[in-house]
């Protein structure tokens, strides 16, 4: 088998990041070129050069190109810092479940209802776990992806088999549900006993399970807390609920609140000096919202990809006020980026 990696390392400042390329075989005579990047010990962005696969001339070139690239940028091997262990990307059949946002007028109505609890909603990317023989990471879409050490390596510990529900922030996955236990599908139980289920693993280290507030004053102070913290938001789930795959088109048994608004967008233009433009949908049509900043030690995004952006408020007809470069969304799709999760001026938080 003709297959080739290479790890490339760049730290400088405050910038501590990682490349991963490889040339892999798709069948007999056939290869891909794939790569992963992001910073180094983190939950990194998984992408290919080759939507089809080739020869294997050809993807040795592709992959000298890549190399080389990246090298003329000041990357280099090392062997030092936090590995990232790579995965097949396969649908794993998972899927999980989705929450629909409520406004802050909203929240005091969970806060005072006795049937929902409270958890901190963590900054990062949804992550599934899966531990059986070996450990397998899941996106949102259902697909395995390669995860940090850490979190597999934490993952591993347990001697139960599990899929449990997360988010990966950095080195470390926050996990709040849990749908198989012991070989078991648990999903259809209700969520207090799911959690005291995911609690009974003694998952520690790099994968935590997130606090989970059950009394009107924990809940009241959970979310003062967070709000005062500048924490992303704060979810509330009905404790005698399922979990329901996707998303229901209102309401549900699970909801969240944000302390700040957030919009996955469309990648349309690289402009100069590090900015990109960015659309969102409305309905077929793409409708421009504005141009982002991409600081100067994340890497661009490329056109048609998708970007997590974070901003004040949005104007009717008009651009993102104050937007900030969140970082790429590879477990959405492009269908995902619609006009309607924009919040406008009167209704931001």
């Amino acid at each position: 088998m003709k297959s080739e990696k290479i790890a490339l390392y760049f730290k400088q400042g405050s910038s501590d990041k990682v490349y991963n390329a490889s040339i892999e075989e798709a069948d007999s005579n056939s290869f891909v070129v794939n790569f992963s990047y992001g910073r180094r010990g983190a939950t990194l962005t998984t992408g290919t050069k080759t939507k089809t696969p080739v020869d294997y001339a050809s993807a040795r070139k592709i992959y000298d190109k890549l190399v080389k690239s990246k090298t003329s940028k000041g990357y280099a091997p090392g062997k030092q810092g936090s590995q990232y262990t790579d995965a097949d990307t396969n649908d794993t059949g998972v899927r999980c479940q989705l929450l629909n946002f409520i406004e802050e007028s909203n929240v005091t109505q969970f806060i005072n209802d006795k049937d929902w609890w409270a958890q901190e909603k963590h900054d990062g990317k949804r992550m599934l776990i899966r531990k059986a023989d070996t450990v397998t990471a899941i996106n949102r879409k259902g697909l395995s992806v390669g995860a940090p050490d850490t979190i597999v390596h934490s993952a591993a510990k347990v001697k139960m088999s599990y899929l449990a529900d997360g988010e990966a922030v950095g080195e470390k996955l926050f996990v709040f549900d849990i749908l198989e236990f012991d070989n078991t599908d648990i999903k259809p139980e209700p969520y207090k006993k799911r959690l005291s289920h995911l609690e009974s693993l003694g998952l520690k280290g790099a994968v935590t399970v997130v606090e989970t507030a059950k009394t009107k004053k924990q809940k009241q102070q959970l979310f003062e807390k967070l709000k005062a913290s500048g924490a992303e938001g704060i979810v509330f789930k009905e404790h005698s609920a399922p979990y329901t795959a996707g998303r229901p088109n209102s309401g549900g048994s699970q909801v969240k609140f944000k302390f700040y608004a957030t919009a996955s967008v469309i990648v349309t233009k690289i402009n100069d000096k590090n900015s990109v433009a960015v659309a969102v949908l409305s309905g077929k049509k793409r409708t421009a919202v504005g141009n982002v900043t991409i600081p100067p030690n994340k890497e661009i995004p490329p056109v048609d990809s998708i970007a997590e952006v974070r901003y004040l408020y949005a104007y009717k007809g008009g651009s993102l006020y104050q937007p900030t470069y969140i970082g790429p969304r590879d477990d959405i799709n492009m269908e995902d980026c619609v006009i309607s999760q924009l919040k406008y001026k009167k209704d931001a938080v």
